[in-house]
């Protein structure tokens, strides 16, 4: 199978200057809104409208498991992982919580967790295969598995585009993929792997640094060692990365709006980002994670991020929190009176 193709390109500009005036002539001193603003200006560029609209707002979450977790490289059992997708379909966790808070529908879907769920209403059934193999030992996934997963993230967003979804979060659960994320920023960005590798689900100082020691094996290991990005995540991505990074670009290509979350998601992107560097001015970036690593992604994108509140959760859950502010923007660009419709006098020249 042949990894899915892409045409992404980036939003036009011919609009830029009706929206600044539109966000400047409001009832407000000039930037007053700060970051608003900024909101407000990209939303109308990426859906080429002085009137963007918000409708049907999703957050995907791909659960995936990783072979190297069962050499011990995260602090919680790889159980977690099936167990967490149950509370997710229980309506019990935190993104469940915050997406309801904020009037975001949740999808989610099973990548490839080491478990078999049956048939469940609430749940995509995109599993590739029972976990990836051990990057510790050769490839977590071959090609074809790694675009598979990418091809089921763009089906994903082609039904719900067809639902007239045109704003989406990411986020995902998987035991282990914070150290399949650490491989992947190093491999795509040249940071150091010890900037890259935190504590995960909780790992003290000896677990952080065995963890390291671990995931530098499995790079010494890679002999044959590119930098081609599909090649890097078939290496140590995880199904549940890869589905996202296919699903980020299939996105991007139908102009919706992307809430990125956190270290896992934010590695995913950097896949997409390899690929189809376009893909960025659809990005919104929701908040920086405590998870060590996050920030020096962030700032490799040039990317500044809304919130940051000292998150290490994952599930999606920066981008549900953010995604007022997006709604925000929008209202005020749409909603708020003009000096002139107002009858307010501007300031003095």
């Amino acid at each position: 199978m042949h990894s899915p193709s892409f045409t992404l390109v980036a939003p036009g500009r011919e609009l830029a200057a009706a929206l600044q005036h539109k966000i400047d002539t409001k009832t407000k001193p000039l930037g007053a809104l700060g970051r608003l603003e900024h909101l407000a200006l990209q939303l109308g560029l990426i859906q080429n409208s002085l009137t963007p609209q918000l409708h049907k707002p999703h957050v995907l979450v791909c659960a995936g498991d990783h072979g190297a977790a069962r050499a011990g490289i995260s602090a919680f059992p790889q159980d977690v992982t099936w167990q967490m997708v149950e509370n997710f379909l229980a309506g019990g966790a935190a993104i469940n919580v915050l997406a309801r808070q904020a009037g975001l529908a949740l999808v989610v879907a099973d990548a490839g967790v080491a478990h078999d769920f049956g048939v469940r209403p609430n749940l995509l059934d995109t599993k590739v295969a029972s976990g990836t193999s051990n990057y510790l030992e050769g490839a977590a996934m071959s090609a074809e598995q790694c675009a598979q997963a990418m091809q089921h993230g763009v089906d994903v967003v082609a039904g719900l585009a067809a639902q007239g979804c045109n704003v989406l979060g990411f986020g995902e659960m998987g035991i282990g993929n914070t150290a399949s994320a650490s491989l992947l920023t190093h491999c795509l960005t040249g940071l150091p792997l010890a900037d890259v590798v935190g504590r995960g689900t909780g790992l003290d100082d000896a677990g952080v640094t065995r963890k390291r020691a671990m995931l530098q094996k499995a790079l010494d290991i890679w002999t044959e060692r590119r930098s081609d990005p599909l090649a890097v995540l078939a290496r140590f991505g995880g199904f549940e990365i890869a589905m996202l990074a296919g699903a980020m670009l299939a996105a991007a290509e139908r102009r919706m709006t992307l809430l990125i979350d956190g270290f896992i998601v934010t590695s995913a992107l950097l896949v997409a980002a390899k690929i189809a560097p376009a893909i960025l001015d659809y990005c919104v970036f929701a908040h920086c994670s405590e998870e060590s690593g996050h920030r020096l992604q962030l700032q490799h994108l040039q990317a500044t991020p809304l919130l940051n509140l000292g998150l290490r959760l994952g599930e999606g859950t920066g981008a549900a929190l953010a995604y007022p502010l997006l709604a925000a923007a929008c209202a005020f660009l749409n909603e708020m009176a003009s000096f002139d419709s107002a009858g307010v006098s501007e300031k003095s020249a």
